[in-house]
């Protein structure tokens, strides 16, 4: 069976509270998520098994692109599950957040509906997760300092 999975990871010097607290924050999260240039404005996050993310991405050339996802499973620290809904496309995210020594091993596992559809899109977001990871780590490194 051809691959449908888009897997990013990044190892960050971070204690895993305080990674997962930067995304289960809808104010923090919409200062880091997306690709690079990207704003947001989220304006539901109902974080619980259920609950709906609704997030507006913007581009720097000002194009919108509103998400809407559902939480399916929230544990913390360590792991958090939503299906991304559309409209572009729909996955499902798995997110772990790995104690790595004094800091956090995350791990993204996006699986696609079609190996086709990661054919057409899966270098790009493997690019644009690695963006994300970026200004993750930049957000963290501004309001806590990284465990050594």
């Amino acid at each position: 069976m051809p691959d449908r999975t888009v897997v990013s990871e990044r190892s960050l010097p971070f204690a895993p509270a305080e990674v997962y607290a930067a995304f289960t924050d809808p104010h923090r999260l919409a200062r880091w998520w997306g690709p690079a240039g990207f704003t947001n404005e989220i304006p539901e996050f109902d974080l619980r098994p259920g609950g709906r993310w609704r997030i507006v991405m913007r581009a720097a050339a000002g194009m919108e692109y509103p998400n809407e996802s559902e939480f399916l499973e929230v544990a913390p620290p360590s792991r958090l599950v939503f299906v991304h809904l559309g409209p572009m496309h729909r996955y499902w995210m798995t997110m772990t957040f790995a104690p790595e020594g004094a800091g956090t091993h995350l791990t993204w596992h996006m699986q696609f509906e079609t190996a086709e559809e990661v054919a057409r899109i899966g270098d790009f977001i493997a690019q644009a997760n690695q963006q994300n990871f970026d200004r993750l780590a930049a957000l963290l490194s501004e309001t806590i300092p990284p465990v050594r």
